[in-house]
C-alpha cells in the first residue's frame, strides 16, 4: 500500500496534528519525519487536550505503531517527559518505534542557540532556543551524536569529546560562559536517557518497509509547515530541515514511488510565529479578535502568533512544492463573527502583479496584497455534522479557496474538538 504525507502548507500551527489524529483512524502506521520539539501538535479528544512535541500524532490510537524517523532531531529529556505526560493519561505508548540514525539535541546546542540569538540582537531569527538548529548544523557538519550511540558508551564518549572540545572552546572564548562538563552530559545521557529509550531504538526504515510489504497503511507527519522549509521557506526566517513533502522521502526512508498521496493543511486565515515577511498581517482589533477566537498561542512556547487573511499565492506555491494531491481547511469557526473576509489573489510590486511569490527576498519584503472580499455567515458553525449544514456563505468561501488555489478542499474543520469536521461531498 503507498503512503500518505501530511504538510502544512503555511508558517506552521495549521493543525497537522488534528488532521493526522483524523486521518490515523484508516492507517496502521505514522511516521514523524523531521523537526524537533521546537513544534507542537494539539488534539482535543473528548474534551481532553493533548499537547504533543516529538510523539507521532497517531500514538492516540491503540491500533497504530508510531515511529519517530531519522530526519528527527531528539531532546532525550522531553521526549521521556512526553512520553510521562501520555502514560499518566491512559495513553498506550510501549509501540512506539525511534530511529537510530536520529540525532540528539544536546545541552551544548541549547546554549550555544539561546546565546546566538541573544548576541544577534535586532536580527534575531525568533526561533524556540531548543537546540534545533544547532542540532541540525553538527549534522551536517558530521559531528552530531545520534541515538544509536546511546547504545555505545564507548562510542558516545569518543564522539563527545571531540565534539565538545570544540563547543567549549566557543562557549568559554567567544561567549564567555563556562565550559561544559562531558562527564556530567555522559552521566546524564548513558546512565538515564538510555536506559529508557534502548527498547524503542531500532531500524526504522526496515519496519517501515517492511509495513509496506505487507499491505500496511502509513502516514507520514511533518512538523512545521512549507514556508519554514530550509530551502523552500522565506529564508533565514525558517526552520533547519525540510517540512515539504520531499522531506518525507529522507527523513523516513521512503522513496518518492512510495507516496501516492500528499495532502496539504492550511488555516482559513493564517498565521505566524516570530519574525519574517508576512504580506497579509493584521493588526488592532480584527487582530485580536482572530487571535482570541483562534487561541493563537504556541503550544510549546505560548508566544503569541501574528495573524492575517488567507494568502491563496502562498497556498499556490505550496501546492506546486509539494504536489498536494488535496487539502484540509482548518478553524474555518473562527472567521463565523466576521460580516466580511478578505483572501489575498496575488502580489503587486513595482508595477508587476505576481500570482506566485516573488523569487527575490527584496522584492518580497515590499509587495502589496491583492485582496478580494467575500460576504461572512455570521453563523455559529462549532455544531455542524455534514457539509451541506454549513451557511452558503462558508461554502462559498471554501469553494472560492479551491478555485483560487486549484486545489481540491477534502475537509473542513468546524471546531477544535475531534469529530469537529466535515467533508465537502
Amino acid at each position: 500500500m503507498p503512503a500518505t504525507v501530511v504538510v502544512g502548507t503555511q508558517w506552521g500551527d495549521e493543525g497537522k496534528g488534528k488532521l493526522t489524529d483524523l486521518l490515523a483512524r484508516d492507517m496502521d502506521m505514522v511516521v514523524r519525519y523531521q523537526g524537533g520539539h521546537n513544534a507542537g501538535h494539539r488534539i482535543v479528544v473528548n474534551g481532553e487536550a493533548f499537547a504533543l512535541q516529538l510523539v507521532p500524532s497517531g500514538v492516540l490510537y491503540p491500533h497504530i505503531i508510531p515511529v519517530i524517523g531519522n530526519g528527527v532531531v531528539i531532546d532525550p529529556a522531553v521526549l521521556l517527559a512526553e512520553l510521562d505526560s501520555l502514560i499518566a493519561k491512559g495513553v498506550d505508548v510501549s509501540r512506539l518505534l525511534v530511529s537510530g540514525n536520529a540525532h540528539l539535541i544536546m545541552p551544548y546546542h541549547q546554549e550555544l542557540d539561546r546565546l546566538t540569538e541573544r548576541f544577534l540582537g535586532k536580527n534575531a531569527l525568533g526561533t524556540t532556543k531548543r537546540g534545533i538548529g544547532p542540532a541540525y548544523a553538527d549534522k551536517s557538519s558530521r559531528v552530531g551524536l545520534r541515538v544509536q550511540d546511546l547504545l555505545d558508551p564507548k562510542i558516545f564518549r569518543e564522539k563527545l569529546d571531540v565534539v565538545l572540545h570544540e563547543k567549549n572552546l566557543i562557549l568559554t572564548k567567544i561567549y564567555n560562559r563556562p565550559a561544559i562538563s562531558a562527564q556530567a552530559i555522559a552521566e546524564q545521557y548513558l546512565d538515564e536517557f538510555a536506559l529508557r529509550l534502548a527498547p524503542m531504538i531500532g531500524d526504522t526504515v526496515g519496519v517501515v518497509h517492511g509495513a509496506l510489504d505487507q499491505g500496511q497503511r502509513i502516514l507520514l507527519e511533518g512538523a512545521q509547515a512549507t514556508f519554514l522549509d530550509l530551502d523552500h521557506g522565506t529564508y533565514p526566517f525558517v526552520t533547519s530541515s525540510n517540512p515539504v513533502a520531499g522531506g518525507a522521502c529522507t527523513g523516513s526512508g521512503l522513496g518518492p514511488r512510495d507516496i501516492t498521496g500528499i495532502v496539504g493543511i492550511a488555516k482559513a486565515y493564517i498565521t505566524r510565529v516570530g519574525a519574517g515577511p508576512f504580506p497579509t498581517e493584521l493588526d488592532g482589533d480584527l487582530a485580536e479578535l482572530l487571535v482570541e477566537r483562534g487561541h493563537e498561542f504556541g503550544t510549546n512556547t505560548g508566544r503569541r502568533r501574528r495573524v492575517g487573511w488567507f494568502d491563496a499565492v502562498m497556498a499556490r506555491q505550496a501546492a506546486r512544492l509539494n504536489s498536494l494531491t488535496e487539502m484540509a481547511l482548518t478553524k474555518l469557526d473562527v472567521l463565523d463573527t466576521l460580516e466580511e473576509i478578505s483572501v489575498c489573489v496575488g502580489y503587486e510590486a513595482n508595477g508587476v502583479h505576481y500570482d506566485y511569490p516573488p523569487y527575490h527576498q527584496s522584492v518580497l519584503h515590499d509587495v502589496k496584497p491583492v485582496f478580494e472580499v467575500l460576504p461572512g455567515w455570521k453563523t455559529d458553525i462549532t455544531a455542524s455534522t455534514k457539509y451541506d449544514q454549513l451557511p452558503s456563505a462558508a461554502k462559498d468561501y471554501v469553494r472560492f479557496l479551491e478555485e483560487t488555489t486549484g486545489v481540491t478542499i477534502s475537509v473542513v474543520g468546524v471546531g477544535p474538538g475531534r469529530e469537529q469536521f466535515v467533508r465537502p461531498t
